[in-house]
C-alpha cells in the first residue's frame, strides 16, 4: 500500500483565514476560506479542518503545518511560521513559474514583492501605515454607498465618466464619496475613481521594488474584476490571475511545509487535537 504525504498552510489574515492542503506533487487537494472574526485561534483551526475534510484525509496524514499571515503565531497546532511575504512569493512562482513581480492586496495592507525564479524574495515594499491603497479603502466606499463589497467591481466597470478621488486617507474616503453623491455623480463613476486611485497607489509601491514581467496579483482583492482592470490599465501590463490567487499565502505556506516533509524533518508539533 502506497502512503501519501500531505502538507498544509494556514494563512490568518485580518479579515479572512485561508487554509490549503497539498500532496507530494504540490497539487492543491483541499482549501478553505473563512471569516477570521474575533477568535483568531478558532478561525485557524476551523479553516484547517474544512480544508482537510475537503481533501478527504485524516489529521494524521498531514505531516507538517506552516502558519502565515498577521495571525500566524495563533496557528497553535502548526509546526512553524513563515512570513506572508515569503509565502506569497513562493506561491506565485509555483502557480506562475515566470513570475518576477507580485502585488498582494489584502484588507489591511498592500505589498509589492520582487521574486527570483526559485521563488525567493529579492526585495519588497509594503503599505501598512495607511489603508488608502488596500481593500479597506474599498470597504469604506462600499459602506458609504451602501452596496455589497462583491458588487463594487462589476458596478465600477460600467463607468463612462470616472470621478477622480482626491483623498489619500481611508478615514475621509466615505466623506468624499458622499460629497460626490450629493453633487449628483453616478455611483459607477465614483467607484471607478476609487479603483483607479487604489491602482495608482499600488503601482507606486511596485515601482519602488521594480516592475518586471510577469506580474502576479494575489490576495482577496483579486476577486474584484474592477481592481484587476484598473491595475492592468495603470501598469499597461496584464496580470496573472487564477481562482487560487486568494489562497496564495496559504499555498506558499503549504509548499514550505512540504519542503520539511521531503527533507524528513521531524515535526515539532502535529495537528493533533484539531479534529473534525
Amino acid at each position: 500500500m502506497i502512503t501519501l504525504a500531505y502538507a498544509a498552510g494556514v494563512d490568518v489574515g485580518s479579515t479572512q483565514t485561508k487554509a490549503v492542503i497539498i500532496n507530494e506533487g504540490g497539487e492543491i487537494v483541499g482549501r478553505a476560506l473563512l471569516d477570521t472574526g474575533a477568535n483568531v485561534i478558532q478561525a485557524a483551526e476551523n479553516a484547517y479542518i474544512v480544508a482537510r475534510d475537503e481533501a478527504g484525509i485524516d489529521e494524521r496524514e498531514v505531516e507538517y503545518v506552516v502558519g502565515t499571515g498577521y495571525g500566524r503565531y495563533r496557528v497553535t497546532f502548526g509546526n512553524t511560521q513563515v512570513t506572508e511575504i515569503s509565502c506569497h512569493g513562493r506561491g506565485a512562482v509555483h502557480l506562475f513559474p515566470n513570475t518576477r513581480t507580485v502585488v498582494d492586496m489584502g484588507g489591511q495592507d498592500t505589498k509589492a514583492i520582487s521574486v527570483a525564479a526559485n521563488g525567493e524574495i529579492t526585495d519588497f515594499c509594503m503599505n501598512d501605515k495607511c489603508a488608502a491603497g488596500t481593500g479597506r479603502f474599498l470597504g469604506a466606499a462600499a459602506a458609504a454607498l451602501d452596496i455589497p463589497l462583491d458588487d463594487l467591481g462589476p458596478v465600477s466597470l460600467t463607468s463612462t465618466k470616472p470621478i477622480k478621488i482626491s483623498t489619500t486617507c481611508t478615514v475621509f474616503a466615505e466623506s468624499e464619496v458622499l460629497a460626490w453623491i450629493g453633487k449628483g455623480k453616478k455611483i459607477e463613476d465614483i467607484l471607478w475613481g476609487v479603483h483607479t486611485s487604489i491602482a495608482a497607489r499600488s503601482a507606486g509601491l511596485m515601482r519602488r521594488v521594480g516592475i518586471e514581467d510577469e506580474i502576479t496579483f494575489t490576495g482577496g482583492v483579486t476577486r474584484n474584476k474592477g481592481m484587476v482592470k484598473a491595475l492592468e490599465e495603470r501598469l499597461e501590463k496584464p496580470l496573472n490571475i487564477s481562482e487560487d490567487c486568494h489562497f496564495m499565502g496559504a499555498l506558499g505556506a503549504a509548499l514550505f511545509a512540504l519542503d520539511e516533509v521531503k527533507t524528513g524533518r521531524t515535526p515539532v508539533k502535529t495537528g493533533a487535537g484539531v479534529k473534525s
